[in-house]
């Protein structure tokens, strides 16, 4: 047999049974019932996959051989920096493009506005409709996110979550790591000593970039970017939120905090500049590489602090699978997704140190061997107490996160907070009436 016809017995085979694997959960086919992109895929045409250049992709690429014999088809997977793979998506999706299968997106930046222009597939019949598939599995938060005006849109790969990134040796005396805001700020500025350049707390402060990390804080106070559909960043519970952290970066943290995002406030934490750092749990292999770490005998991890509201950190998927609703090979695409975020898949990741959404995966200890097992503890009691959504969940995001972000920068700086954020909570009403507006139209 030729090499052509022993793909083509592959193609064959996998078609029916993918067919077989959809018609015994009760799900139709894709190609049947979703509008969008006419025509049919040559018999020869690859899935095409577009994701961010990411562990997860780089991971997911090396096993696509096991995917390519079970669907019989080649696949071609495009990884790229996320501003490539964002300017990628307008064009193509812009111009109802049929060169795109699968999208790797950020449910919580792109989801609302690709929905609102229609360029995702709907989900929601494949996801509830195969128990195999086991849709109940994903943790509640990261699964929420994915639905946006009642339809699933995407399905979560993988998540993060806030950690409390502490140094043992400073805290040792001191009763262990703080298990509350008010206790975070009173170590935090009993081991400052910044005339010799040692700060006890540093995290992001750049206007943009802070807003993420900044709403476990929100939510610990008892705050929310939005409450019934208006701007809740000047509530009292806001304010307070706005005036703690901005008093913790301004007294404990560095100098500069305003122009510090993830990629200025971690370094300074593993040189062993900070005692404390509050960021996401996944970039946590960066204190413990000896190359750029002096902190990895002494890095801890412990849970978000509570608040006056108790600890609400936030639990997001931070990259999530979609299907182009253009698509000619919208069955594979979902096929793909089956198997990449199937139970299989994410507990084989997770093992490996990349942390999914399945409940199950997260159970298991054999895939938390991978993390300390004092982070795999903080990322489940996270993951269990967490809101699913970092960000006010609007169209315009960029948008929206600079207004948000306004009033920290006042207290960072030692302003006074409320007018800051009265002014900034009238600047975000007028904002979501507008956003509302495009999202209606």
């Amino acid at each position: 047999m030729s090499t052509s016809s022993q793909f083509l017995s592959r193609r064959s085979f996998g078609k029916l049974a993918a067919a077989g694997v959809a018609a015994a959960a009760g799900v139709g086919s894709l190609a049947a019932c979703s509008t969008g992109g006419g025509g049919t895929a040559s018999a020869n045409a690859p899935l095409r996959i577009m994701a961010i250049n990411h562990v997860w992709s780089q991971a997911i690429k090396r096993r696509l051989k096991q995917f390519e014999d079970r669907v019989g088809r080649e696949v071609s997977m495009t990884l790229l920096t996320a501003d490539q793979l964002s300017n990628s998506y307008n064009v193509k999706l812009n111009a109802s493009g049929t060169d795109v299968d699968v999208m790797m997106v950020r449910a919580l930046q792109d989801q609302l506005l690709f929905g609102r222009n229609g360029w995702l597939t709907d989900l929601t019949d494949l996801v509830k409709g195969d128990t195999a598939y086991d849709w109940p599995d994903f943790q509640d938060a990261p699964r929420e996110a994915s639905v946006t005006a009642g339809k699933v849109l995407s399905v979560p790969v993988v998540t993060e979550r806030p950690a409390l990134y502490y140094r043992k040796d400073l805290v040792e005396g001191l009763g262990g790591p703080p298990g509350t805001l008010d206790k975070l700020m009173e170590m935090s500025l009993e081991l400052a000593d910044r005339g010799k350049g040692f700060f006890g707390y540093v995290g992001r402060g750049q206007r943009n970039g802070a807003v993420s990390q900044w709403s476990s804080f929100l939510y610990s106070f008892g705050g929310d970017f939005m409450v019934e559909g208006e701007s809740g960043i000047g509530s009292p519970e806001a304010v307070a939120a706005y005036a703690y952290y901005g008093t913790l970066l301004n007294r404990a943290g560095p100098p500069g905090a305003i122009n510090m995002s993830l990629e200025q406030a971690m370094p300074i934490f593993a040189q062993g500049k900070a005692a404390f750092y509050v960021d996401a749990d996944a970039i946590y292999s960066n204190f413990l590489d000896p190359k750029i770490s002096t902190v990895g005998e002494t890095v801890g991890f412990a849970p978000f602090p509570a608040g006056p509201a108790g600890a609400r950190p936030h639990n997001i998927p931070s990259w999530s699978l979609g299907i182009n609703r253009f698509s000619l090979l919208r069955d594979e695409a979902w096929e793909f997704i089956r198997w990449a975020s199937g139970t299989e898949m994410v507990a084989q990741l997770q093992a490996a140190g990349i942390p999914g959404a399945r409940r199950s995966a997260w159970s298991d200890p054999k895939t938390l061997a991978a993390f300390p097992s004092e982070l795999a503890e903080t990322m489940r009691i996270n993951a269990k107490r967490g809101i699913g959504y970092d960000r006010p969940q609007v169209l315009q995001v960029g948008r929206s996160r600079d207004i948000v972000g306004r009033p920290l920068v006042a207290g960072i700086l030692g302003e006074q907070v409320a007018p800051v954020a009265r002014d900034a909570n009238a600047e975000f009403n007028d904002f979501l009436t507008r956003d509302n507006r495009h999202r209606e139209s």
